[in-house]
């Protein structure tokens, strides 16, 4: 083990080991001491532990190696840190259980990033662990051998596009890779998925440092991106040059795919978040693909970000960096003020060479000539684009939400019509249906209005399913399809056709769509969220970079009252967006200009928790405030009722410069009340996504 792995590895050492009488089997001759990390959910217990070597494990008991310990009486699966020649404890030792695998799975470098992503989330290094390393198929392990192989050099493969040369920086950037360096930088693509698309893009950068005999990482979102990408990367490096990493795929391939990395058959890899730990020798870049989607967020603690946890593993290894989407997030956007990373964009010829058309229904050109378009759910103009692309080719609807009737309302006073049982919303899911409740499921033959006494119901939001019904008698004779819910589409021909996709289960038109429609921009801009602006630009750009370029006859219309918001999509400027988003917040106080965490429990145990914290006085604590249960797939939170996590928060925003001090003492503070378990559990979330 190098020193800087040493080093790194030292966030783990400096603890004692559990007392137990004198053993009496022989121990190895050399390094005895073995440094075991406990698979433990306990918060007191995520620190090493040290344990004798038996003589017949010897060869067996590799650092990195799954085993197994006794610990308080019961038998506990671990990871080997690193041996030692003596330990520091003064306790007597017990000998390590058993070795489950020789593999050493756990490598250096993945326990130095668990270990950095626990203490940034003031997390556990087990819980990042399970993560990272995944499950253990014995049967797999056996078709391989533990001889350090290293892939052969492969000749370039030749023939793709220049899709760099678009971008100004872009060359450069790929020269800085092929040359061994490692830049880091921020892509703000103009490509949808053709041959020039955004996973061109992705296998254009990954075979930079391929071809100079480097490995990658690539990470996105869901199946469907994933896909695109192996068809690029087939394409540029060949099928046999990479593996996927996705629990989608089951154990047994995961786990074969995860051993070719780690003893060196391929350099290559691309999955989901898990696969930002993916154990890649000599690697060279690390890529994400949409950082702003929440599929990135880890719904387990420590409920780590795959942006963060890739940001960490390029600091600690010094390896390239790419963050790629259509739009920009703000949290990139700081990346690049604060100079750490580069900026990819597009010079403005060749934005107007390659974006399509943005309409907006709502500016003053068409309202003065259409005064009824802010009362209509699909302004005149989007009519006529729409009218107008099915002549040339495909149509993109997009709207907010799946179902027919999501919500409804009293036709007389237009009060939201709630459960009689739960107080849930109402919905109506086809034409003709039992109107029923969306969180509880009962039907409701008879509402009656508790403000009017009405009996009647309207809806206040189309769903995909209602608006493809409309469209399909405003445009008779085109073929109408949806693409939303459990029926998704991945792509779509060229002929002419209307699909109504909800964000993020949009199709890809083989050549472009002639037309995308966005609708229900005031629904999307008008949540309560601070993420709102944002989370609305990165769908519609992720829709409107589907279009055609504007030569080609491509139009996008959006329809939104906001002219701010929409305003920067007609100009095609994502990277304004983010900086104007990240001044505000600056300016307020608010993330990511500033770190915060989330404390979730009951008014006792917070009252108690924060007792004990000793915070810097440039902290803001903001509540404890009432909090509402978690959406479901039943529907959105319920007002009135606990989440599983309590049934208050509390809110601490902290600069970056005390990020240090505030995280490690949260951190302490959680494993100092889980040893002495003296009062209820607070869940603890360093910059959890969706949270304000």
């Amino acid at each position: 083990m190098s020193s800087d792995d040493g080093r790194q590895l030292s966030l783990l050492q400096g603890f004692s080991a559990p007392a137990a009488p004198r053993g009496t089997s022989p121990v190895a001759a050399e390094l005895p001491v073995a440094r075991v990390l406990i698979d433990s959910p306990l918060p007191h217990l995520d620190r090493p532990f040290d344990y004798l070597v038996p003589a017949l494990d010897d060869d067996a008991a590799v650092p990195g190696a799954r085993v197994k310990v006794r610990f308080a009486g019961r038998e506990h699966a671990a990871f080997i840190i690193e041996r030692l020649a003596v330990s520091d404890s003064p306790a007597r030792l017990l000998p390590l259980a058993r070795v489950v695998s020789a593999h050493p799975v756990a490598t250096p470098e993945i326990l130095a990033l668990a270990a950095s992503v626990a203490v940034r989330y003031a997390g556990s290094v087990s819980d990042v662990l399970r993560s990272a390393v995944p499950p253990r198929v014995a049967r797999v392990e056996k078709e391989f051998t533990i001889d350090g192989t290293v892939p052969p050099d492969v000749p370039a493969q030749a023939g793709q596009p220049p899709v760099y040369d678009r971008y100004v920086n872009g060359k450069r950037f790929l020269a800085r890779l092929t040359e061994g360096e490692s830049p880091r930088a921020v892509l703000t693509t103009l490509g949808g998925y053709g041959p020039a698309g955004w996973p061109a893009e992705m296998a254009e950068a990954v075979h930079a440092v391929w071809a100079a005999g480097r490995g990658a990482v690539v990470v996105v979102p869901d199946q469907r991106d994933l896909g695109r990408v192996e068809e690029a990367l087939r394409a540029r490096i060949g099928a046999d040059e990479f593996v996927r990493l996705t629990a989608e795929d089951g154990p047994t391939p995961r786990y074969r795919n995860f051993l070719k990395l780690l003893h060196g058959q391929v350099r290559v890899a691309v999955g989901t978040r898990s696969a930002a730990y993916a154990p890649v020798r000599d690697l060279g870049l690390v890529c994400l693909w949409d950082d702003n989607d929440e599929s990135h967020s880890e719904p387990r603690a420590p409920y780590q970000h795959a942006r963060e946890v890739l940001l960490l593993r390029s600091e600690l290894q010094g390896c390239g960096l790419l963050i790629a989407s259509a739009s920009r997030s703000v949290e990139a956007q700081r990346l690049i003020d604060s100079g750490w990373a580069q900026s990819l964009t597009a010079d403005r010829p060749a934005v107007r060479r390659l974006a399509p058309r943005v309409l907006h229904s709502a500016d003053t050109f068409h309202t003065d000539r259409e005064p009824l378009t802010h009362q209509v759910r699909i302004p005149p103009v989007a009519w006529r684009a729409a009218r107008d692309g099915l002549q040339r080719g495909p149509v993109l609807i997009q709207v907010a939400r799946t179902g027919f009737s999501p919500a409804l309302a009293c036709q007389d006073c237009r009060e939201p019509a709630r459960c009689q049982h739960c107080a849930g919303p109402l919905a109506q899911s086809g034409r003709g249906s039992v109107v029923a409740c969306r969180w509880c499921g009962r039907p409701d033959h008879a509402w009656r209005c508790p403000t009017c006494s009405g009996g009647r119901l309207r809806s206040t939001v189309s769903g995909a399913a209602r608006t493809a019904e409309e469209l399909g008698r405003a445009f008779p004779g085109a073929v109408v399809v949806s693409s939303s819910g459990d029926h998704i589409l991945d792509a779509v021909d060229d002929s002419p056709r209307v699909v109504v996709a909800t964000p993020g289960a949009e199709p890809v038109a083989v050549s472009g769509y002639a037309a995308v429609v966005l609708l229900d921009g005031n629904a999307l801009l008008g949540r309560e969220s601070l993420r709102a602006l944002e989370s609305t630009l990165q769908r519609w750009f992720n829709a409107a970079v589907l279009a055609r370029p504007a030569s080609a006859g491509g139009v996008v219309v959006v329809t939104a009252d906001d002219d701010v918001a929409a305003g920067h999509l007609v100009r095609w400027d994502p990277a304004g967006a983010a900086a104007r988003e990240l001044a505000l917040r600056t300016e307020l106080g608010l993330p990511p200009a500033v770190r915060y965490a989330a404390l979730t429990g009951s008014l006792e145990s917070l009252a108690a928790f924060l007792e004990g914290v000793d915070l810097p006085p440039s902290c803001r604590v903001v509540g404890p405030a009432a909090v509402r249960a978690a959406a479901g797939p039943a529907g959105p939170e319920k007002p009135g009722q606990q989440s599983a996590a309590g049934s208050h928060r509390t809110l601490v925003f902290f600069r970056y410069r005390d990020a240090a001090e505030v995280v490690g003492a949260l951190r302490a503070r959680r494993v100092s009340l889980s040893a002495r378990r003296t009062s209820e559990p607070v869940h603890v979330r360093i910059d959890p996504v969706g949270a304000l």
